[in-house]
């Protein structure tokens, strides 16, 4: 603030140069507001691992607010809670994974006029390597917090994530339920639909990238067990 707002009430007011040249509108924003949103997705990357390696409630906002250089009480600027911190890291994690989900659907190969880009057996195939990078990827913390931390959310916030598990598991039944038709999925839609996803979820526990497998291997591992070859 100037010194000429700070005594609007002298006899000697500011000259209307002064006054034609204030900015109007809202203020200009401090550095520290600009960074607001590279700072709180810097705490949703730190909680994430955090809450994977740790646990959560071994995990204290002090130690989150450690991995990214902030003061302890930094992260409340941001989040009301840990608890909110969670919900939002698992949160988060769906959205990425849906939107992954839906542009490994649209087909990066249709783009070459590749006839069999919508094929069940390439949309198949599609979802389960886009689960593996959400699951075991870059930046792969977000959900697996999500299958082992959900019991640590409110009622409310469970009903907000299963909204977005719904949507996520919605894509795969039409896929499934062409496969089943066309006699490469012997099981039950539904069950095989929480068969596989449970078994690509338990690979957070077991999959070591320094043993040589790749995600591919795994997709084409996955494949072969699941379906049955026409």
């Amino acid at each position: 603030m100037t010194a000429s707002a700070l005594y609007s009430h002298s006899t000697t007011g500011p000259s209307e140069d002064s006054v034609a040249k204030r900015p109007r509108g809202r203020p200009r924003k401090t550095e520290e507001e600009r960074d607001d949103g590279n700072r709180r997705q810097a705490l949703l990357t730190a909680a994430a691992r955090l809450f994977r390696d740790q646990g959560f409630d071994a995990t204290s906002t002090r130690d989150i607010a450690a991995a990214v250089g902030m003061h302890s009480g930094s992260p409340f600027y941001h989040f009301k809670s840990k608890d909110a911190l969670l919900f939002s890291v698992m949160e988060e994690g769906m959205h990425a994974a849906l939107a992954r989900q839906a542009s490994v659907l649209r087909g990066a190969s249709t783009a070459m006029n590749d006839p069999l880009a919508h094929a069940p057996l390439m949309q198949i195939r599609r979802l389960i390597r886009a689960h593996f990078d959400t699951l075991l990827g870059p930046g792969n913390d977000f959900v697996p917090v999500m299958l082992y931390e959900y019991r640590s959310l409110s009622p409310d916030q469970r009903a907000s994530l299963a909204r977005l598990q719904a949507d996520y598991e919605s894509a795969w039944t039409p896929v499934l339920e062409a496969l089943h038709a066309s006699g490469h999925l012997r099981a039950p839609v539904k069950l095989s639909r929480l068969l596989i996803l449970g078994a690509l979820n338990w690979s957070v526990q077991w999959f070591d990238p320094a043993k040589g497998a790749s995600l591919d291997e795994l997709t084409d591992a996955a494949l072969a067990l699941f379906l049955k070859e026409s």
